[in-house]
């Protein structure tokens, strides 16, 4: 019988994070662990305003439906998934920190790490990028300055766009990912575009809100860069509808639902010759080290949120050269930090 942990934490940012979408100085999270003999599995789940997930709404659910999932035999990670997609329908978030506590869980008892149940292969993770969110164009200079990285994610979507990829250029030589975060019209983007691959931009992420699929099909036909989807691919469904107005997808664990609707995600996404990208909601290192897991299955890795934090919720996660580094320890191979999970009541 499985036993069902919880605790909910407010994590501070290192710097105010702002996007298209508004600022953050801080974020709420939800962790999650599910236990069987010795071993103990965890998944995590951010609160996030704009897509009306909220850590309440997430914890009377799950309190809700806790004996049930007690009462479930875990013997297949996969199978456990389709039970919590019909026993929490419509609960992405919730139902991704669960099938990822699920898949840590199974690893451990397996006594093998995560990635190799995955079929990953961890010398093929590709680099993590660093974000910058939108501030002034002197705040957003000394975020690259503090962090030298082979990559940068730039979060952009004012009309000061161009000063700002003009300033942390001076910075330095580092390719640039662009995330626009719905915040262009289709007559900026055409114009933004021819500039931002001049200053060494090497992909754009969702230019144009998520509504605007004839504009982002035409946008897709002229564009001098790869344009990823984000908001407009949520989940599985999204994946054929993207092919026409994109190059590639970004998919994020907790909006599509945990690690095994990701891999199928990834499936498809081959088959349509799209790229793949694997981001983050800015989650602590247990949310992370999923990412880090089946990372080597994708192309690109946005999973930069432990480096975003002012503070952590588990160890085991350490970075090398950029990527995230895999052990061979069972499971996802990290340890809460003692006091972070209480029973849920």
């Amino acid at each position: 019988m499985l036993r069902l942990l919880y605790r909910k934490e407010t994590l501070q940012f290192r710097h105010p994070f702002t996007t298209a979408k508004g600022t953050r100085t801080e974020h709420a999270t939800l962790i999650v662990a599910l236990g069987f003999g010795p071993g103990w599995g965890v998944g995590e789940a951010p609160a996030i305003d704009y897509y009306g997930v909220t850590i309440g709404h997430m914890e009377a659910v799950l309190l809700q439906h806790k004996a049930a999932i007690e009462r479930y035999a875990l013997q297949d990670p996969e199978r456990f998934w389709h039970f919590l997609h019909h026993l929490l329908p419509g609960e992405n978030f919730l139902t991704a920190a669960l099938d990822i506590a699920g898949w840590d869980l199974f690893a451990q008892l397996r006594r093998k790490p995560l990635y190799s149940l995955l079929g990953a292969q961890p010398w093929q993770a590709p680099v993590t990028d660093y974000t910058i969110g939108i501030d002034t164009t002197e705040a957003m200079q000394a975020h690259a300055w503090e962090r030298p990285w082979p990559v940068y994610k730039i979060k952009l979507g004012t009309p000061d766009d161009i000063d700002h990829l003009r300033a942390i250029r001076e910075f330095t030589r580092s390719p640039f990912r662009v995330d626009a975060n719905e915040g262009w019209t289709y007559e900026e983007a055409r114009r933004l575009l021819p500039e931002l691959k001049k200053l060494g931009v090497v992909m754009v992420e969702q230019p144009l809100a998520k509504t605007e699929t004839e504009a982002q099909r035409a946008l897709k036909a002229q564009s001098p860069l790869p344009l990823l989807a984000d908001e407009s691919c949520v989940g599985e469904g999204d994946v054929a509808k993207c092919a026409d107005g994109f190059h590639g997808i970004n998919i994020k664990l907790v909006k599509c639902g945990g690690i095994t609707p990701a891999r199928r995600m990834i499936a498809e996404a081959r088959k349509r010759n799209l790229s793949v990208m694997l981001g983050c909601m800015s989650e602590s290192s247990i949310g992370t080290a999923a990412l880090a897991h089946l990372a080597p299955l994708a192309d690109f890795l946005d999973a930069d949120g432990p480096l975003l934090l002012a503070e952590d919720l588990a160890t085991g996660l350490e970075m090398q050269h950029h990527r995230w580094k895999l052990t061979p320890a069972p499971g996802m191979g990290i340890r809460l930090t003692p006091g972070k999970i209480e029973v849920a009541r």
